[in-house]
């Protein structure tokens, strides 16, 4: 895979949609080791592809697949960028106390268009 985010954006777009819910939130890691990247910054081309999907998504009016995507440390949610990126585009709350909440609903937005 190359490091221009968009094709990358789609492949990611692809994994999370076919991934089973069971499976689901997948790790940054877990989405890396999905599209066969390899080393070095293979988490940063998994954050910058998820950018993409969130600035789609918004576009589109629809829910962040990228909320999909978690951290495999503790609390287990998406990094500070995911929540940076929905602040500044107008979909989560600019009190960080809000955002664990507002997130949680994004998943289950997202999880509801598989239905």
């Amino acid at each position: 895979m190359s490091d221009n985010p968009l094709p990358l954006a789609a492949a990611v777009r692809k994994v999370l949609e076919a991934t089973p819910r069971e499976r689901l939130p997948m790790t940054y890691q877990d989405v890396a080791d999905a599209l066969g990247l390899q080393p070095p910054r293979t988490i940063q081309r998994v954050a910058q592809a998820l950018e993409v999907l969130i600035r789609e998504d918004a576009a589109q009016g629809r829910p962040f697949i990228a909320a999909l995507v978690v951290s495999r440390r503790a609390p287990h949610m998406p990094a500070r960028g995911f929540f940076e990126l929905a602040v500044e585009l107008g979909r989560f709350p600019a009190d960080a106390s809000l955002h664990a909440q507002a997130w949680r609903e994004e998943y289950q937005r997202v999880l509801a268009t598989f239905d």
